[in-house]
């Protein structure tokens, strides 16, 4: 039987993806200790809810009497709140 010609019109392959290391056990004392902007990033993400600043924010509109047109500061107010919480939670100084 013979040999087909090879088509010289058709595209490259991609080149394969490296393969990932195999999982190594790492010793808690040889991991690096996160910088402050990840520690901060973390805290906002990992514990805070929409719901939860929504929540807060709707109380503050309450307590100041149901004003309009300070919904913005009302929803930072609560974000900066729950942060702070959330990072002395983290950092075990929880009161």
């Amino acid at each position: 039987m013979a040999k087909s010609p090879k088509k010289t019109d058709a595209a490259p392959k991609a080149a394969a993806k490296p393969r990932k290391p195999a999982a190594t056990k790492t010793n808690v004392l040889q991991m690096e200790k996160p910088a402050k902007a990840e520690v901060r990033q973390m805290e906002a993400s990992v514990f805070i809810s929409h719901e939860q600043v929504a929540e807060l924010a709707h109380r503050f509109w309450n307590e100041r009497g149901r004003t309009h047109g300070h919904h913005e500061e009302d929803w930072f107010r609560a974000e900066q709140l729950l942060r702070s919480n959330a990072g002395k939670l983290l950092r075990g100084k929880a009161s």
